[in-house]
């Protein structure tokens, strides 16, 4: 079926998707893209490090570490080496988790033919630096274009072929905009696009990113306060407290506030803080229950990316001279001792302020200590 440009849609431009793609990185993520780019014809190599789990790929077309039950495209081939996995690819994506993003850009730099684009899909802040996930691949891919994919996916969802949206971003050069479909952007958008998976192109990574880092934080606050007890009102009202925080940080940084309401901002915190699939919403929730840290998830090592980001977020924030207090309150959990109960009832006893930013307005708060240690208790 012939899809039509609704009236006054503009003309869409002819964009040609990457022929030969590698995928850095076997984890769930990784293993939905690059099954998502071979469904979309693409030939493509996925990088793994576990030998076990590509020649499981290539035998039984199935990932035996994650999402053990979804078949897997049989053109999807899978690589243990680095150097197979980018030879003679137009492009590549790293899907890895954010603290590895550094050392795996170092190694894709070693095997990628020059100026091939590449494109981060790891979500977060590097703690040591302050950078973004592209700004830390920038470093180590010189001459390289590097973008961003993101938005609300879960990965067996995505493996699925759930309907689902993402958006590709680069810079655009002046290049790109007279020739839209020619950019980096416009090709990972096309190679990932299928009947099922549809991406959408932007120019802003940095407010794509921003969205991508702060969403896993707000995540574990709705997550804590869905475990002690409290509901939809609460959730929505930090959800949207929880934008505001995206936009501020995105500004600073360069980005734009619209990008944050766009499917990386807005559409991926929706998804996050709305579901326990989400780590970041159910390490939330157990801590709100009461259950100690090292007892969440069982005991087991279970990554949380937002953990990690309460940390990093806040810490550039602070450089920034930019007020993050949903974010500051998880950090003040996770990593100052402070009592959960305490920590909520100081966030929503804080000055009044105005919702629209230029008004500029603060008001004393009217509560009284006594009422403010009352919402503590009952958040405790």
């Amino acid at each position: 079926m012939k899809i039509q440009p609704v009236n006054g849609d503009p003309l869409p431009h002819h964009a040609k998707p990457f022929s030969r793609l590698a995928v850095i990185g076997a984890g769930s993520w990784g293993t939905a893209l690059a099954a998502t780019a071979a469904r979309a014809s693409s030939t493509v190599r996925l990088w793994g490090r576990s030998g076990e789990v590509v020649d499981a790929i290539n035998r039984d077309h199935r990932n035996p570490r994650y999402m053990d039950d979804v078949d897997l495209p049989e053109t999807l081939l899978a690589v243990h080496e680095m150097k197979a996995a980018l030879d003679g690819a137009e492009a590549a994506m790293i899907v890895v988790p954010s603290q590895s993003v550094r050392l795996v850009a170092r190694q894709v730099a070693e095997h990628a033919a020059p100026g091939i684009p590449i494109s981060i899909c790891a979500k977060g802040i590097e703690g040591e630096t302050g950078l973004l996930m592209t700004q830390v691949a920038e470093e180590e891919l010189k001459g390289h274009p590097v973008g961003v994919v993101s938005g609300p996916t879960f990965a067996r969802e995505t493996a699925l072929n759930h309907p689902t949206a993402a958006v590709a971003a680069f810079p655009f050069s002046y290049r790109d905009r007279l020739h839209p479909g020619d950019s980096a952007a416009a090709r990972f958008a096309v190679t990932l696009t299928t009947e099922s998976f549809r991406a959408y192109v932007s120019d802003d990574p940095i407010g794509v990113e921003v969205g991508g880092a702060v969403k896993n934080v707000i995540a574990i606050a709705c997550g804590m306060m869905t475990g002690a007890g409290f509901a939809e009102n609460t959730r929505a009202a930090l959800i949207t407290r929880g934008v505001d925080e995206m936009k501020a940080l995105a500004e600073a940084l360069g980005g734009r506030r619209e990008t944050v309401t766009g499917l990386s901002g807005v559409g991926d915190l929706t998804l996050t803080c709305s579901s326990p699939t989400s780590r970041n919403m159910s390490l939330g929730q157990q801590l709100g229950k009461g259950i100690a840290r090292a007892d969440c998830f069982d005991g087991a090592p279970v990554v949380v990316e937002g953990e990690r980001n309460a940390k990093s977020v806040t810490d550039l924030a602070r450089r920034l001279n930019v007020p993050m207090p949903i974010c500051e309150t998880v950090r003040s959990i996770l990593f100052d001792g402070a009592a959960l109960g305490d920590a909520f009832a100081a966030l929503w006893a804080r000055p009044i302020e105005s919702e629209p930013r230029t008004m500029a307005l603060s008001l004393t708060h009217p509560a009284d200590d006594s009422a403010v240690q009352t919402l503590a208790e009952r958040i405790s």
